[in-house]
């Protein structure tokens, strides 16, 4: 099954149409027809059986013709990763995050960290098309980049957790992880949190917590995060 995305849709919509970039693919490249089927979500868990009234290569149109909802996650797994120097490994990262089960990713500005300014737009359409390659029904939530001390001063529901690579008392994340709970966790830039970030989120409350006996990159380290926190919700 393909599955294509469209967020405007809702259970209430009776035909809506592509844009001319994906009612192009879906014509000339696909070679769709009037009557052929397409699947279609809209990010909030929502698959969508439709129809081609319209083959039109601008403005392909469909009529809906059934919708299932998927069952959303007993969990909430929000990431929030300090932006990498190479910006391809982040979106690496955004890829395969998607493609595991994360829910929400904030970026993190750290002392330590080399790019402190990102644009968003091109993270959106990689968590979209992650998603939509994935089969998922829900697309994850990607926040506006915001500053550390910021971050660790809002409240999250659940367990909180920050991965560092400093040699102080640490627990082992997957020994701390529980099924069917709400996680945050924090992971760091190429040169790891500094020592004050971490005191600073330890005094809220954030657990600091070990991936492992290796030192990871920080994206394999979130990706080792997020496969830890889905693996043991299943």
């Amino acid at each position: 099954m393909q599955l294509f995305y469209n967020p405007e849709i809702n259970t209430e919509t009776e035909t809506f149409f592509f844009d001319r970039e994906e009612s192009k693919h879906i014509i000339k490249v696909m070679r769709k027809k009037s009557d052929d089927i397409l699947f279609v979500t809209n990010g909030l868990g929502f698959l969508f059986k439709t129809e081609i009234t319209l083959a039109s290569d601008t403005k392909c149109t469909v009529k809906i013709v059934s919708f299932e909802q998927q069952a959303k996650p007993k969990y909430h797994l929000h990431l929030a990763v300090a932006p990498t120097k190479m910006n391809d490994r982040y979106e690496w990262f955004l890829e395969k995050a998607t493609e595991i089960g994360v829910s929400e990713i904030t970026p993190v500005i750290c002392d330590h960290s080399e790019r402190k300014f990102i644009k968003t737009d091109r993270f959106e359409k990689i968590l979209q098309s992650a998603m939509k390659q994935s089969l998922h029904y829900h697309l994850p939530k990607l926040n506006e980049a915001v500053a550390f001390k910021d971050f660790v001063k809002t409240k999250n529901d659940g367990l909180s957790f920050i991965a560092h690579c400093e040699e102080t008392g640490k627990k082992s994340l997957k020994e701390m992880l529980k099924p069917n709970a709400d996680v945050t966790i924090l992971i760091g830039p190429e040169g790891d949190f500094s020592e004050k970030e971490i005191k600073t989120a330890i005094d809220q409350n954030y657990i600091p917590v070990t991936l492992g006996n290796t030192r990871l990159r920080t994206e394999t380290a979130a990706i080792v995060a997020s496969h830890s926190v889905v693996f043991i919700n299943e």
